[in-house]
């Protein structure tokens, strides 16, 4: 499926792309109608300063959604709705996606390449912003996210 955007076909690279149709559960975000919309809003404001610290070194503009995946989903979650689930890494961290309904979606899979076919959404721990912002550093990655959403979206 291709989606048209300004009279161009388009197709995302990010894992649900093409079924991810969730709704808006508030008006806290106009323009963002679903997914897609955030994540092209998203991929104007993503940096390395929103990027998770211990991956910094390696964002780039051309891999964005480099570390940006807890903070991503629990935005994504405050607009669709929905729970953010985490996929076990070998590191011991999570690599986080949202679930809505019987919509799957990961608006950061890019950041693993071709690796990203390995990932699996299926069986995996729910995951808790409570647990996630309890790193000061991570909270105030989210808020600089949200802010920067926000007033891309008021301009």
């Amino acid at each position: 499926m291709l989606l048209t955007k300004h009279g161009i076909n388009m197709k995302y690279n990010f894992y649900g792309w093409e079924t991810a149709d969730a709704k808006p559960i508030n008006n806290d975000y106009p323009g963002i109608e679903n997914p897609i919309d955030l994540y092209n809003a998203l991929s104007e404001i993503w940096s390395a300063e929103t990027c998770a610290p211990r991956l910094r070194d390696k964002w780039t503009k051309e891999n964005k959604t480099k570390g940006q995946c807890s903070i991503t989903a629990f935005l994504t979650q405050d607009i669709f709705g929905g729970k953010v689930y985490g996929i076990p890494l070998e590191d011991g961290n999570f690599h986080c996606y949202n679930v809505i309904g019987n919509c799957c979606f990961d608006l950061t899979s890019e950041q693993f390449g071709e690796k990203a076919k390995e990932l699996v959404y299926e069986n995996n721990p729910e995951q808790f912003r409570e647990v996630h912002f309890a790193k000061e550093e991570k909270k105030l990655r989210y808020e600089l996210l949200k802010k920067r959403l926000s007033e891309s979206l008021n301009k």
